[in-house]
């Protein structure tokens, strides 16, 4: 096969990836990305993207494992440092300026795993807060289907290469060294609440500021997708804001969510469509 012939095959993969997850590679370079995928393609035995592709169609639980190989799936504090350094500086800013001085702010880490995602939101409000405002105005909750992941999280420690993506001056506001590991601000760590959910069965949690999912939602096929996102919808106040994963668009939901940043992938809350009026005498 000519590596013409390959590349097509490849990008007919990503687009169908594309279509039937919302994965979005624009971020990624193509020669690492169709290294990662080639190593799932010699993992289950096929030849080439082409009868990769067939071999997804027939297999839907492959989706996970090649997403997990494309991302490296590790949580991480800060991951994709940009996209939070813009969360940081041109979001949660606006999201305080349109509050109350006492008012509460919530957020919502959906796939919280191990908790890093969380902390890192407490690390930031914390940040802008002020310790006795976040205390006493800041409520993040923290779910994940995974029981033993939201263990790991509520023990909030971590090793040293975990921590190794904070910034010193943060890690040394928010973590205690306990020999080997680091341990999360228990003050701080009051404010995160950490509960078991499932995107799909339970009910979302509302009246949310800003709502965190990344690298959670390329997991469910579109249909699902649909379904989240418009739990999503309602679960966000009028205004509030979606923070997705570098691979992640809401592509099926563009009425439901405008782009703030594209590059970023953070999304703002579209207003409810108005009812029709009603028919004239």
């Amino acid at each position: 096969m000519s590596e013409g012939q390959v590349d097509h095959d490849f990008e007919d993969l990503l687009g169908y990836l594309k279509r039937n997850r919302g994965f979005d590679f624009t971020g990624y370079k193509r020669s690492s990305l169709m290294r990662r995928v080639s190593q799932r393609l010699r993992m289950v035995g096929v030849a080439g993207f082409a009868q990769y592709r067939d071999y997804l169609e027939a297999h839907p639980e492959e989706f996970a494992r090649l997403f997990n190989t494309v991302l490296i799936n590790v949580t991480a504090f800060l991951r994709d440092r940009e996209a939070w350094d813009y969360l940081s500086t041109a979001i949660l800013p606006r999201i305080l300026a349109a509050k109350g001085a006492n008012e509460p702010v919530r957020v919502w880490s959906a796939g919280t795993a191990s908790g890093e995602e969380a902390y890192t939101l407490a690390m930031l409000l914390a940040e802008r807060l002020g310790r006795e405002g976040f205390a006493a105005r800041a409520r993040i909750f923290a779910t994940d289907v995974d029981g033993e992941a939201l263990a790991h999280a509520r023990h909030a420690t971590y090793s040293q290469s975990a921590v190794e993506g904070v910034p010193p001056s943060l890690r040394a506001r928010y973590f205690t060294r306990a020999n080997t590991s680091f341990v999360f601000d228990p003050e701080v760590r009051r404010g995160v609440i950490f509960g078991r959910h499932d995107l799909v069965q339970d009910a979302p949690i509302a009246h949310l500021d800003l709502l965190v999912c990344r690298n959670t939602l390329m997991y469910f096929n579109i249909e699902t997708q649909n379904h989240i996102l418009s739990r999503f919808h309602f679960a966000l106040n009028e205004g509030g804001y979606l923070f997705l994963g570098k691979a992640e668009m809401p592509l099926t939901r563009a009425s439901l969510f405008t782009p703030v940043s594209v590059k970023e992938r953070v999304f703002r809350r579209a207003p409810r469509a108005a009812p029709p009026a009603p028919p004239g005498p």
